[in-house]
């Protein structure tokens, strides 16, 4: 059985999608709907919808800084945090947290002419368990002179939507647990639509839109075509009478997507294909490499992608690796009245890059790089230099720029008379390829007492790294753990790991599995200890840097608490 694009009349007083100067519109809905109507089940009903126009998107920042690509919140953590399973460790990471938050780095800088201007900050404290001295750098991606004149260039924007049977399942519930008791919330498939259609107001008469389905088998429902000659009243109605059936070919959908970009004008145009999925594939090229392959391959044409995952049983290990590639992103949807919002505020951010390949060069004999929080293309084996693939611009006003951060952990090397001077040399491309360098110059050698911080966003970067560090290693011990067996873990053996950098342990890259069951919320005493010690220190943090947004970590610090296993040996039955 195959589902159905069902096209019913439209509801009587409602406002068409109308752009002025247009006087003739095409409903070029491709999909061959007749084909499946004998078996669609009748369990399914109209949309009743009542689709209304929205006014043009516009800038609403007094200006404009920059953030990573990678995740852009922390939805699908969030999501299954309250309703009693185990996240994912993907589902959180430190760009995902920083997007939440504003960073004013050197708060003294000057806004430069070019299109970036990095700022530094440094701090040096002691971690609250191990209380070692920790060195830190923190990169401020602000936006120059040039950055305060962004507007979105035209868009072909390319929809490919997951219309496979786990879409069917409740928003708030896991496809593959067994005899799992009904949600009243709305399908996964359901949210989807609707926010493609919310996504569909922000659309420009010079926009063009194409609309790809797929399940076991990928369809073009429509062409690439202008907003202003098209029917999109029309094709919104289309959207939401959607219905989920057959299996999943992640990279069916995507080929077809490239597909309509064929014979495009793409000069002058961003071009992207916005991807909609719970991100479970069962059938077509599940490699990691084939998926990194077909989005590296866009990318280098010029084509960008943007994930948007859906369902608390979304599995972002597997866009974690596609949002490394130039020009992508992912958001999960954790509300979609919140998410109607960011869209709302953020669209025209959300689907255009301004600059590529960021590196920072550490130039220095006392220092080597230790960790990097807050790019999705961290590696610390690289040594002295830092790279992000892709910077999007953010919002910036009186508290800094929105996620406009990237910390560095530097370790120093054993000879400490070394000077701890370190020379930055920053280079990064913008849309138009052009090369530009920036360089700086810091000097650990004036700080004097310890703990210190030169401002506050650093300050803040660093207690939410550690927040971030802290929850990834409790998922990296629950979830081997998880359906299986876990052995006996010291009190002292946790303190002592709770913030390695989490990518650096053995079990990290043994984590990732496409579908899953879901696996129930556990916290063990242990855990318990450590995170009721560190939300004391998280407290004391947010009130000295005075930031009340920092109470959605708090919370998820308390809930874990109240969550712990009242036991002390940290023994978990098979």
């Amino acid at each position: 059985m195959r589902y159905l694009s069902m096209i019913g009349t439209l509801f009587a007083g409602v406002t068409l999608f109308i752009y002025a100067g247009t006087s003739e519109k095409v409903d070029d809905w491709d999909f061959n709907a007749t084909a499946y109507e004998a078996q669609l089940s009748s369990s399914y009903p109209m949309a009743t919808v009542n689709i209304m126009p929205a006014p043009v998107a516009k800038m609403r920042t007094k200006t404009v800084g920059f953030a990573v690509g990678g995740a852009k919140d922390t939805n699908n953590f969030l999501l299954n945090i309250k309703n009693g399973y185990l996240p994912k460790i993907d589902s959180i990471t430190y760009e995902g947290v920083f997007y939440r938050h504003y960073f004013d780095i050197d708060t003294n800088a000057q806004m430069c002419d070019a299109l970036l201007c990095p700022t530094y900050a440094l701090a040096i404290d002691r971690d609250p368990f191990a209380k070692r001295r920790r060195y830190f750098v923190a990169v401020g991606l602000k936006g120059g002179k040039a950055a305060q004149n962004f507007k979105r260039p035209p868009l072909n924007l390319t929809v490919v939507l997951d219309v496979s049977g786990s879409m069917s399942s409740p928003f708030d519930k896991y496809y593959y647990d067994a005899k799992t008791k009904r949600s009243a919330r709305k399908s996964k498939l359901a949210i989807a639509t609707e926010t493609i259609v919310e996504m569909m107001k922000h659309l420009r008469p010079e926009d063009r839109l194409g609309v790809v389905l797929f399940d076991d088998r990928a369809y073009k429902a429509k062409p690439l075509r202008k907003v202003a000659k098209t029917d999109m009243q029309a094709i919104a109605k289309h959207i939401l009478d959607l219905q989920p059936m057959g299996g999943t070919n992640w990279s069916a959908g995507y080929q077809e997507a490239l597909k309509l970009f064929d014979g495009v004008v793409k000069q002058g145009y961003e071009n992207r294909i916005l991807f909609l999925t719970d991100a479970m594939p069962n059938r077509g090229e599940l490699s990691k490499e084939g998926l990194l392959g077909l989005a590296k391959e866009a990318a280098k044409e010029g084509i960008h992608t943007t994930f948007i995952g859906v369902g608390v049983d979304f599995n972002p290990t597997l866009v974690e690796y596609i949002a490394k590639i130039r020009g992508a992103n992912y958001y999960t949807v954790g509300s979609q009245k919140d998410f109607e919002k960011r869209l709302d505020k953020e669209f025209d951010m959300m689907v255009t890059p301004l600059a590529y390949d960021l590196h920072l060069k550490i130039d220095g004999e006392a220092f080597e790089i230790d960790a990097i929080y807050g790019s999705p293309n961290a590696d610390v084996h690289t040594g002295d230099t830092m790279y992000v693939s892709t910077l999007f611009p953010s919002s910036a006003d009186e508290r800094g720029v929105k996620g406009g951060v990237v910390l560095v952990r530097l370790k120093p090397k054993s000879d400490a008379s070394k000077e701890k001077k370190i020379a930055l040399k920053a280079e990064y491309l913008d849309r138009e390829g052009k090369r530009h360098s920036v360089r700086s110059v810091v000097n650990f050698d004036r700080i004097a007492t310890i703990p210190y911080y030169d401002d506050s966003g650093i300050r803040k970067a660093i207690v939410l790294s550690r927040y971030v560090s802290l929850i990834q290693n409790w998922l990296v011990d629950a979830r081997k753990g998880c359906n299986d067996r876990r052995t006996f873990e010291p009190i002292e053996i946790l303190r002592q790991r709770c913030f390695v950098y989490p990518p650096l342990r053995p079990e990290y890259p043994k984590l990732s599995e496409w579908e899953r069951a879901s696996c129930k919320l556990e916290v063990s005493e242990g855990y318990a200890k450590l995170f009721s010690v560190f939300a004391d220190n998280f407290t004391e943090e947010m009130r000295a840097v005075g930031d009340v947004s920092m109470n959605e970590e708090a919370e998820v610090l308390r809930l874990l608490i109240d969550r712990a296993e009242k036991k002390d040996d940290w023994r978990l039955r098979r």
